[in-house]
C-alpha cells in the first residue's frame, strides 16, 4: 500500500486483493473492515472518498485484511453481526448469525401478531411467553423481545461463555430477557406453559460438517454446527421436552437443514398443524407446528 493512499485508493486494493482470494463480497469486506479501523460508517467512506489515510490507520487495516484473508470471519474481526437490523456482539464461543435465520424471527413475529389481534376482546391479555433454546449469541431471543415489547421472552444455552455474550447483547439492544443455563429446556421446568419455543440447534451432521468452508470448521465452535447422527439428533430431544412445557395450541419453530425437511416433518406426529418453510433459496429452512388442544 502506498503512504499516500486515500480512503478510496486503500478500498480499490483491499477489494481487488480480497477478489483475488476468493471473498464472496470483495467490496463490502473492504468497507466494513476500513470502516471499522476509522471508528465511522460506512457513509463517511463514501463522503470522504478523497481523504488521506493516516499510517497508523494503514497500519491497522493491512492487520485486518492479513486476518481475513487468512480465513477468520469479518464478524470475529470486528467483533459485530446485523440481524433483524439490529447490532449484536460475536465472538469465537457463539455461532454468527446468518440471514436465513431471520425467517424464523419473522415467522414468530407475523404468529404473534395474529395471536395479540384475535384477542382483542379480552381486556387485559397476558403477555405471551417465548422460548429461545440455543439462543448462543441472543440474536433471535433479542429480535423477539425488540419487535415483540408486549411479550416475556426466555433463552436458555448450555454454553456459560455464549450467555455472557447474550445478556451483553440484551443490554446493548435495551430489552429484558430471562437468561437461563443448562441443557435444552431442562432448566425451564416450572417456567411454562410457552406459546412459543423456538430453537437454531445444531443440525449439521459430521459428513457435511467437515466439508464445510475453511473460515466455518477454523473459526466458528463447533458445538453449535456439528449434531449427532442425521443431525436431527438434539431436535429429537428437545420436542417431548417442548410438548411438555407448551400450552395447548402453542406453536414450536425451529431451525433445520437444507436437506432435513422430510426427515424433520417425520419427527412432528405428537403435533399438528405441521409445515415446512423454505428459505429465499428454496431450500428447507424452518419446521412450524401446534401443540394439540386450544
Amino acid at each position: 500500500m502506498s503512504d499516500t493512499w486515500t480512503i478510496k485508493e486503500l478500498l480499490a486494493w483491499t477489494q481487488g486483493y480480497f477478489q483475488d482470494r476468493g471473498i464472496a463480497e470483495p467490496r463490502l469486506e473492504a468497507e466494513l473492515l476500513l470502516a471499522h479501523v476509522l471508528g465511522q460508517s460506512r457513509i463517511f467512506l463514501y463522503a470522504n472518498y478523497e481523504a488521506p489515510s493516516s499510517p497508523p490507520e494503514r497500519e491497522a487495516y493491512r492487520n485486518l485484511i492479513k486476518r481475513r484473508a487468512a480465513g477468520e470471519p469479518l464478524a470475529y474481526i470486528t467483533g459485530t453481526k446485523e440481524f433483524m437490523s439490529l447490532t449484536y456482539q460475536v465472538g469465537p464461543p457463539v455461532l454468527i448469525p446468518r440471514p436465513e435465520t431471520e425467517l424464523l424471527v419473522e415467522q414468530v413475529i407475523e404468529l404473534v401478531r395474529g395471536t395479540v389481534a384475535t384477542s382483542e376482546e379480552i381486556e387485559e391479555p397476558s403477555p405471551l411467553k417465548i422460548c429461545d433454546v440455543g439462543t448462543g449469541s441472543g440474536a433471535i431471543a433479542v429480535s423477539l423481545a425488540y419487535y415483540l415489547p408486549e411479550s416475556r421472552v426466555y433463552a436458555v444455552d448450555i454454553s456459560s461463555p455464549a450467555l455472557e455474550i447474550a445478556r451483553a447483547n440484551a443490554n446493548h439492544n435495551e430489552v429484558i430477557i430471562e437468561y437461563f443455563h443448562g441443557d435444552l429446556l431442562a432448566p425451564l421446568d416450572g417456567e411454562g406453559p410457552f406459546d412459543f419455543i423456538v430453537a437454531n440447534l445444531p443440525y449439521i451432521p459430521e459428513p457435511e460438517y467437515q466439508a464445510l468452508d475453511r473460515g466455518i470448521l477454523e473459526y466458528e465452535p463447533r458445538e453449535a454446527l456439528l449434531a449427532g447422527g442425521d443431525g436431527l439428533d438434539l431436535y429429537r430431544r428437545l420436542l417431548p421436552q417442548a410438548l411438555g412445557l407448551l400450552k395447548p395450541g402453542g406453536y414450536i419453530l425451529y431451525e433445520i437443514g437444507a436437506e432435513q425437511g422430510t426427515a424433520a416433518v417425520n419427527l412432528m406426529d405428537q403435533f399438528t398443524e405441521v409445515e415446512l418453510l423454505t428459505d429465499l433459496a428454496g431450500r428447507d429452512r424452518i419446521i412450524r407446528a401446534r401443540k394439540q388442544g386450544r
